[in-house]
């Protein structure tokens, strides 16, 4: 056994390390300067109570990005010297962060230990590599994201820290399943190398009925396709797809995990998920290949999911509100019924009307997980979703994008249980046209405007809390824009107050809200890694059925029109188009 020395380092602040509602999220640069990463992390460990670090079990893995190898062995050496007894580590430093979530939630040491936190490596859908991103953030004993008087105790002692702890211990080997025992001033400290999936997997196969979807999966009429964008969603694909469930290897694309994700950007959608949008057929270049009936896609740390039909595309607003309507019949784990369901404030209302429909309580909160967990904790709320492509469940304290996709494979499997062997198939495409016809549709779109200057950005925020004070004056700048887009009844900063813990978030998005229904809502996002992120979200609802077919940029490009120039955003931004819609 290794006897290690606890040494204290001095350093001081530096500037810029506020965790924002995913962590920190930094260019690699930034991180790699002396001293950054151990001030962040010697600062999370001031911020915790002694219980929670000192004989404590911590959770150390993330999505394999560049510099998380290093991030990982001096988290390791600080944890030793902060006194935490053991460090459980994935395989290859590899966890999605919803198997994060799980093994905090589940996992149980041969000694009996359960883990009490976790510093999870992701950007999450920030591009990886040596001139890109990554992040750090921490996750509480719940399974969930540090809460806000957590995050803010870090930022405080980012900006006051002196000193931080490491151990002198040798690299330790994490690429091999197995227990490394070290000895301390305080005694024994280990370093459990695990396998990535086992937990995860053995959650999955708990919630859904594995067999269902194992005989929709090996029906010749039914084709497949996980494109993982060689995020850590590869390290569960193979176990959970080919040999759980029974697809062909074939079925997977870009399912090696890798540092700098291929040099593509792993990111969900429409824009970045290029193979998998031209292999289902919804690229502008033409296949003679039949594309497969259902294909998904994860982003780097596998929180985040994409759901595609044939030629079709589901949009995560509808998505989550479809799986709770579906959730009751089609997934085991659900049956005795829902506690609840909450979307966040950005997320189109399709879900507010399943709840009424299904007479269930229904939240609407800001953007981030942890007010989803505070709901869930609480025994309130058991389906969740997020526009931004993150879609859970109760099951965890993260959102899951493996968890999404099979929710709508039991939903699949559910509606075509007796059509495998003969009749037509019950396509993607179906259940989303027969949800508008039960429930209407929300027609919606999201247009990001990437690392735009902050102070612009900024100046057009404030422009348009500024124009809410005449609400006469806005409707007559949107008649001389379109004089067909209806009337603005209420616009406001959204705020909310937390029905658990009574805690109050104010200024999380504008709202410019419509007589028919329509939205307009603008956020300052907090997931880049530099600049500012303006999301402008567009949102039309149609109750007639004849009238839920159209293009979904055709129906909006009134209301488009209305927001980009009610905003000003061309003014503001200098920009002439938006980084990426979906």
């Amino acid at each position: 056994m290794v006897v290690f020395k606890v040494s204290r380092v001095e350093t001081q602040p530096i500037d810029g390390q506020k965790p924002g509602t995913s962590g920190l999220r930094k260019k690699v640069k930034v991180f790699i300067q002396p001293h950054y990463l151990q001030n962040f992390v010697q600062s999370t460990f001031n911020a915790l109570t002694a219980e929670k670090v000192r004989g404590a079990t911590l959770v150390v893995s993330g999505d394999g990005r560049y510099y998380s190898k290093d991030a990982i062995q001096i988290i390791i050496k600080m944890a030793a010297a902060n006194g935490v007894r053991r460090v459980w580590v994935g395989q290859n430093g590899l966890l999605s962060t919803p198997a994060v979530s799980a093994v905090i939630r589940e996992r149980v040491g041969v000694d009996g230990s359960k883990a009490t936190g976790a510093f999870i490596l992701t950007a999450s859908h920030n591009p990886g590599g040596p001139q890109e991103d990554f992040g750090i953030k921490y996750n509480m004993e719940n399974g969930g994201p540090a809460p806000e008087g957590i995050t803010d105790k870090i930022y405080e002692n980012t900006k006051t820290i002196k000193e931080y702890l490491t151990a002198d211990l040798p690299d330790v080997d994490i690429t091999t399943i197995g227990v490394t025992n070290f000895g301390g001033p305080e005694g024994q400290f280990d370093v459990e190398v695990f396998d990535s999936a086992s937990d995860y997997v053995k959650l999955m196969k708990s919630i859904f009925d594995f067999e269902s979807i194992r005989k929709l999966l090996s029906s010749p009429k039914f084709t497949f396709c996980y494109d993982a964008l060689h995020g850590v969603a590869g390290a569960y694909a193979k176990r959970i797809f080919v040999e759980e469930l029974g697809a062909q290897e074939s079925s997977l694309l870009n399912c090696v995990p890798k540092e700098d994700f291929g040099g593509g950007h792993p990111d969900p959608n429409l824009t970045y998920a290029k193979e998998l949008v031209a292999r289902m057929g919804l690229s502008k270049s033409s296949s003679q290949v039949e594309p497969p009936e259902f294909g998904a896609a994860a982003d780097g740390d596998a929180d985040r999911n994409m759901v595609l039909g044939k030629r079709f595309f589901v949009t995560p607003s509808d998505s989550v509100a479809i799986i709770a309507a579906n959730a009751v019949e089609a997934i085991p784990y659900f049956s005795s019924g829902l506690k609840g369901v909450a979307r966040s404030m950005p997320t189109s209302a399709a879900l507010d009307v399943v709840a009424k429909h299904l007479k269930l309580k229904f939240f609407e909160v800001p953007t981030g997980w942890k007010f989803f967990g505070n709901l869930m904790d609480a025994g309130l709320c058991s389906v969740c979703g997020e526009e931004s492509f993150g879609t859970g469940s109760d099951h965890i304290r993260e959102k899951d994008g493996i968890w999404a996709v099979l929710a709508w494979l039991s939903i699949l499997a559910y509606k075509n249980k007796e059509n495998l062997n003969g009749g037509k198939l019950v396509t993607v495409e179906d259940i989303v046209r027969n949800h508008w016809a039960t429930y209407g549709r929300h027609y919606y779109t999201r247009y990001d405007y990437e690392n735009v200057d902050a102070s612009s950005a900024k100046e057009l925020m404030a422009h348009l809390v500024k124009l809410q004070s005449s609400l006469g004056e806005v409707n007559e700048i949107v008649k001389g824009i379109r004089s067909d887009v209806s009337k603005v009844v209420n616009a406001d900063e959204f705020e909310y107050k937390d029905p658990v813990d009574g805690s109050i978030s104010k200024h999380q998005g504008i709202r410019y809200l419509f007589e028919d229904g329509s939205r307009l809502v603008f956020r300052l996002s907090g997931t880049g890694s530099e600049g500012a992120t303006i999301r402008l979200y567009i949102e039309q609802y149609e109750k007639d059925s004849s009238k839920t077919g159209r293009d979904s940029q055709e129906a909006l490009a009134p209301l488009v029109e209305v927001a980009l120039k009610l905003s000003k955003m061309q003014e503001f931004t200098g920009r002439s188009a938006p980084t990426v819609i979906t």
